[in-house]
């Protein structure tokens, strides 16, 4: 199967990045809730995982020889959503149902075709259903296992991981259990923003030093910058060369990337858009945009208005 975007160029990719931003703000003002933060801080990770480097084909999601791709992170899913409708997994018009309906009384359901707070196996493109924390990096991990020792099928797992979802022990059993059996056929990915809900992840847990605690448990790491396409795809390369070891790429973002009063604080890890707070990030994301090169109207024009 090719590779979704196989032929894009960095360029090709930095003008997705701004879209899926414009997107994504959008999305989450017209749903009245959402996690940005994290969504912003990630959407070139998994660009450069689902147009570069995944084998998946968005008509037939479910295909057996699939790369399996899994965002653990699963409250930012507003990213991965922007991310897998771009790709063609479903159309832009599911962008409206973001949290719908928004009821406070039971029964309420979320029905059929809705996008969810966080990411639902329901959802073309979404493996599993993620959101507990570390839950979806173990089914990754054991996804992983079965590819390699009994299925022995080809298929490769990503699977990108928040910084503060690193603070669960259940992370780092499933570290040594794939660092045992040789998996090799998984590529971690962390979101090393540096915040999670409740603050700054130093404060809260210390994590550093990452690097040796990742080596210390037998996975062959890497450090990139995660908004960096180059970057990003360096460090790909060299994992998909590590053989009879598990890779880890610590992906260096800024939280709330591309709008400034979102950056580098826990405040906006899931926080309501109110009117001054969208235009204003808005209109910094257009800024952006135009800076290099691109017309914000035209990358916002397959969003949804009806």
């Amino acid at each position: 199967m090719p590779i979704i975007g196989k032929d894009l160029s960095v360029r090709d990719l930095k003008k997705l990045a701004h879209k899926c931003r414009l997107e994504l703000i959008q999305m989450l003002y017209d749903a009245g809730s959402g996690h940005p933060g994290g969504s912003l801080s990630e959407i070139e990770i998994l660009l450069t995982i689902y147009f570069k480097y995944a084998n998946v084909d968005p008509k037939n999601p479910d295909w057996e020889d699939r790369d399996r791709v899994i965002l653990s992170k699963g409250h930012a899913a507003p990213g991965l959503y922007v991310v897998l409708a771009n790709a063609g997994f479903f159309p832009k018009k599911m962008y409206k149902t973001l949290n719908q309906p928004m009821c406070l009384e039971e029964p309420c359901k979320i029905q059929a075709g809705t996008l969810t707070t966080h990411a639902e196996r329901e959802i073309p493109g979404i493996e599993v259903s993620t959101g507990a924390l570390a839950q979806g990096f173990s089914v990754a991990v054991g996804m992983a296992l079965a590819g390699k020792h009994f299925l022995k099928k080809p298929y490769r797992v990503w699977v990108v991981v928040g910084d503060g979802e690193l603070q669960e022990g259940q992370i780092w059993e499933s570290a040594m259990i794939a660092s045992k059996y040789g998996l090799d056929n998984i590529i971690a990915v962390v979101d090393r923003n540096r915040y999670q809900v409740d603050g700054a992840t130093e404060v809260v847990g210390q994590l550093e030093p990452l690097y040796d605690k990742w080596a210390s448990f037998g996975w062959e790491p890497f450090v990139a910058d995660g908004h960096s396409f180059e970057d990003l795809m360096d460090k790909f390369n060299k994992a998909l060369q590590v053989k009879g070891r598990p890779s880890v790429v610590i992906a260096k973002t800024v939280k709330g990337k591309g709008v400034s009063f979102m950056e580098n604080t826990h405040l906006w890890h899931s926080q309501h858009l109110k009117k001054e707070h969208y235009e204003k990030a808005m209109a910094e994301l257009r800024e952006a945009a135009k800076a290099d090169g691109f017309d914000p109207d035209e990358l916002l024009a397959e969003y949804p208005r009806d």
